[in-house]
């Protein structure tokens, strides 16, 4: 499109003020005189230069002007004694200062002008430049497939064209008043140049006169005394006022020498006077003659100028908007020619809007799926000839009843044939899924007794149910699953049997841990019970305090390790990965992770800045091989703040330490790209679900070591107000110690691993049940 700054309409402007005469109300006629040859012009419709600078090949400009020109009047003739009014000021000392003020005001008007125009120019850009933003977006938009197509599209897509045709006209008028604010600013800083120049010179030569006359004034005054003096002198008359004769004090001269001096001085400031006097006329001449009159010409061209050129400033200006206006008009509306059909003319934006057929399109879109549409079958039952009859089946048992009729080691071996839990109790240990939040049904003691160590062994590694957003799983209680707890199940001996820091607890077990439920009044082990690794000892105490209430029967289970078992034995955790750390110990949450949450509920959760402050690398690294020792020490009880030197913040860096070791992080390579696509999703809903699936597929030790990391990170989250550690905080921290880092990927996937981390912690109790 053509810039307003190379239109040839200035020629076709009005002339100033000073130059034509007031118009006549008819004269607003002439635009639509010149309409139609713009309309014959204006082949796309589209520029503000497409109007009657357009048509420059043609008559169409010259038109316009002659009609213009047509309607203008001559200005009537000076009022003469006005005429004579201002010739006598400029001719006088008052027409240099006059002109200098007329002046002034012509240069503040044209600043002022000129920031109108800049901050209209920056409002138009900034209008012009946000509507092609927007039109961008919007064509963007409209090419995803979820848009409407057809019709609609198609006339949707003309509408948004509109606007950036429109766009750019807003965009030239913006660029032209820009143009016509430097050039004001341009000329203000000439004519204040020219002001400045001819202050100086005019005022000083005016300056210089009025200096001259005072300075002949007071020669007149002392001329005019000593003549006076004189004749006193003369006449021998006394001063008025009784006064003595000038020199009467000088008693040695007589009248005659008195009146001789007199009429010297007076005779002197004759020539005096008479000096200053030609003096006077000299400069005044020169005044009057030659510098007035060039300073009065040259400050009046000025003024002139400068608001002729403002005047034609602001009839562009005028010209300008009316050009935007139509030029904007004929975009949304333009004219038809007879082959607009043929030349592909652009409709106008009432045809393109009418255009859209909303019943065609629906057709369209709804046929074209016709392809994917399955044959008519018609639905049949047939039984499947494996199933025996009806009536075969009524003397069938459930299968739980005869279990509660069978001694504890036939239990076992039916819950080992389970994969290590009854049905039952599986489905209360499942995953929890999004907006699955019912309590379990029943509770599965894995603490049960069972045939040997294989089989206690192959309960352990049992992994949990996995579910997703499809239903809830932990809806119906089993009373047989209870019968088969209170009968069979065995009360886990407490951790540390001594009980004097409170009720023990250890690490929840892959099979408790959806759950924690009260224990069962233990049972006398029957002799086959005896001999099991996981005998109950004789000297038992309850715990009734702790960390989470009873201790998890797999954890108490566990820790009794047979009286043949050297519990000296070097047992690494740090740098192990977590599947061998669950087949060596059974503990589906390593130990060092389970004493590092426990010590941090316990004593840190009020503490400022909690797992942000780094402790005493001297202690992190004693309790680290402490635990790469013998992590079942009793040394190694956090429930004692002795234990790990009265120091919560060497306890979070000794976590963390664990978690960086891991030659597998926490949430694995495996499903790193995963938990980073999952993280980019807008939608908090479904990065939250995506979040959700990704973590029911991890391995067994990894989900229950999260699990417990979430719902602890969740409490030291819900303390925020007093120890400043937000789940935006808490991520920061542990997106790389729970994901890792790739040094090719890690500066681009540092904020997504902050993503991932903080959104599972705010859906805390969406993914995972709480104990």
């Amino acid at each position: 499109m053509a810039d307003f700054r190379a239109s040839g309409d200035d020629d076709a402007l009005p002339l100033p003020p000073q130059q034509q005469q007031p118009r006549d109300p008819s004269e607003h006629q002439s635009l639509e005189d010149a309409l139609p040859h713009q309309q014959h012009g204006e082949r796309d419709g589209a520029s503000i230069e497409e109007g009657p600078s357009a048509n420059q090949s043609g008559d169409g400009g010259e038109a316009a002007t002659r009609s213009t020109a047509s309607q203008e009047q001559p200005r009537p003739a000076v009022n003469p004694a006005t005429a004579k009014q201002v010739n006598d000021v400029m001719a006088s000392e008052l027409g240099i200062p006059t002109l200098l003020n007329r002046l002034k005001q012509s240069i503040t008007s044209a600043k002022e002008f000129g920031l109108f125009l800049k901050k209209r120019s920056v409002l138009e850009d900034d209008h012009a430049q946000g509507l092609k933003k927007l039109c961008r977006q919007t064509q963007e938009s409209a090419r995803r497939p979820e848009h409407r197509q057809g019709s609609f599209a198609k006339s949707y897509d003309e509408m948004v064209f509109i606007h950036d045709r429109m766009a750019e006209n807003g965009s030239n008028f913006a660029a032209s008043l820009h143009q016509m604010h430097e050039d004001l600013v341009e000329l203000a800083a000439n004519a204040e140049r020219g002001r400045k120049s001819w202050k100086a010179n005019g005022m000083a030569a005016e300056q210089k006169v009025a200096d001259l006359e005072q300075t002949m004034r007071k020669s007149k005054a002392k001329y005019d005394s000593l003549a006076e003096e004189y004749d006193r002198a003369r006449t021998g008359e006394s001063r008025p006022g009784g006064g003595k004769v000038l020199g009467a004090f000088k008693a040695h001269k007589s009248a005659a020498q008195q009146e001789e001096d007199l009429l010297k001085k007076v005779q002197a400031a004759d020539q005096t006077y008479q000096g200053h006097v030609n003096n006077l006329q000299t400069e005044k001449s020169h005044l009057q003659s030659t510098v007035r009159p060039e300073a009065v010409k040259a400050l009046q061209e000025l003024i002139t100028e400068t608001d002729a050129a403002v005047a034609l400033q602001m009839q562009k200006f005028a010209a300008f908007n009316e050009k935007l206006l139509l030029g904007n008009g004929l975009i949304v509306s333009p004219f038809k020619t007879p082959t607009a059909e043929n030349a592909g003319q652009p409709r106008s934006l009432r045809h393109a809007v009418g255009a859209i057929d909303n019943v065609k399109d629906f057709n369209d879109f709804v046929a074209a799926q016709h392809s994917k549409v399955l044959p008519n079958t018609e639905v049949k039952y047939e039984r499947n000839p494996l199933l025996k009859p009806p009536t075969s089946s009524m003397p069938v048992q459930p299968p739980i009843q005869p279990q509660m009729m069978h001694p504890p080691q036939t239990v076992g071996q039916t819950a080992t044939s389970q994969g290590g839990f009854s049905p039952v109790g599986s489905a209360a240990g499942q995953r929890s899924s999004t907006g699955n939040f019912g309590p379990p049904g029943g509770l599965m003691n894995p603490g049960a007794p069972v045939d040997g160590p294989q089989d206690a062994q192959r309960g352990f590694q049992q992994p949990h149910s996995r579910s997703y957003s499809h239903g809830n799983m932990l809806t119906q209680p089993s009373v047989s699953q209870q019968q088969f707890s209170s009968r069979n199940s065995v009360q886990p001996a407490p951790r540390y049997g001594n009980g004097t820091i409170g009720g023990s607890q250890g690490p929840p077990q892959l099979g408790a841990l959806p759950f924690q439920g009260s224990q069962p009044p233990p049972q006398q082990p029957s002799p086959d019970q005896s001999g099991s690794p996981f005998q109950t000892p004789q000297n038992r105490r309850g715990s009734t305090g702790g960390f989470g209430g009873q201790a998890p029967p797999a954890y108490a289970a566990a820790s009794q390790a047979p009286p043949t078992q050297n519990v000296t034995a070097t047992k690494p955790v740090f740098g192990v990965p977590l599947n061998r750390l669950y087949e060596r110990d059974g503990l589906a949450v390593p130990m060092v992770v389970y004493q590092c949450i426990q010590a941090v509920d316990l004593f840190g959760l009020g503490v400022e800045g909690i797992y942000r402050q780094s402790g005493s690398l001297n202690h992190i690294n004693k309790l680290k091989g402490m635990f790469d020792a013998d992590s079942s020490n009793p040394a190694l009880d956090f429930r004692n703040p002795e234990n790990f030197y009265h120091d919560v913040n060497s306890v979070t860096g000794l976590l963390k330490q664990f978690l960086r070791d891991l030659p597998d992080p926490l949430l694995t390579l495996e499903h790193h790209d995963a938990f980073i696509a999952a993280a980019k999703k807008e939608d908090d809903i479904v990065r939250r679900d995506s979040l959700h699936a990704i973590i029911n597929a991890l391995p067994d030790p990894n989900y229950a070591t999260l699990r417990a990391m979430t719902l602890h990170l969740y409490r030291v989250m819900d303390n925020s107000h007093v120890n400043r550690m937000n789940s935006h905080n808490l991520a920061v921290i542990f997106g790389p110690t729970l994901m890792g880092s790739d040094p090719s990927t890690a500066i681009a996937d540092a904020g997504w691993q902050i993503k991932v981390i903080d959104t599972i912690l705010q859906n805390t109790y969406q993914i995972f049940d709480d104990d």
